[in-house]
């Protein structure tokens, strides 16, 4: 996939995008994760090369207390590039006062020139092409009424969607994955 700004979605497309971008955006336990593995699983299996920047509104640790790793970063190493013949992770402390990243700084940490497509989940707050996931019960409000980077809203209540947005079946991931396909 290569990204055109003659693209419907071109003037949506973050700085740092050299590839198109499409984000899962809703409120927490709506059910983008689910979505995504889904969505993600089809989208692969199809020969794409898909990427993800997933967003944790919290402290995280991909590193397992006791752990060699573990130990060396909590006694200072302000980065810590675990490698192995099959992958590597590198994690790198940022200063506490640090405010939330942006899209485009994450990007920009992805080898793109690998990748077909970046999926994101979270930074619903930024100005990139979105899929809702919006369940009335378990959301706090609709996102889509008041953010037009949202490309469609996938649900399991459609006719809780503000008319004029389209609609996706929340629980069929391989119809999400075939919209996406379809629009890139």
């Amino acid at each position: 996939m290569r990204l055109s700004p003659d693209h419907p979605w071109g003037p949506l497309w973050p700085d740092g995008a050299r590839i198109p971008v499409v984000g899962v955006a809703g409120w927490s336990g709506a059910g983008k994760t689910t979505l995504l593995e889904g969505v993600i699983r089809s989208l692969s299996a199809t020969g794409l090369r898909v990427g993800l920047v997933k967003h944790a509104h919290h402290r995280f640790d991909v590193d397992k207390p006791g752990k060699d790793s573990y130990r060396l970063r909590e006694a200072g190493a302000g980065q810590v590039l675990l490698t192995s013949g099959r992958r590597f992770a590198l994690m790198v402390e940022r200063p506490a006062t640090q405010s939330d990243p942006l899209l485009s700084e994450e990007l920009a940490r992805l080898d793109q020139s690998r990748l077909d497509l970046i999926v994101v989940e979270g930074f619903r707050h930024e100005r990139f092409p979105k899929i809702e996931v919006y369940r009335p019960r378990f959301s706090e409000r609709p996102l889509h009424p008041d953010d037009p980077a949202i490309i469609a809203v996938a649900t399991d209540e459609p006719a809780a969607v503000a008319p004029g947005h389209i609609t996706l079946p929340l629980n069929d991931p391989e119809a999400v994955a075939d919209f996406l396909r379809r629009h890139l």
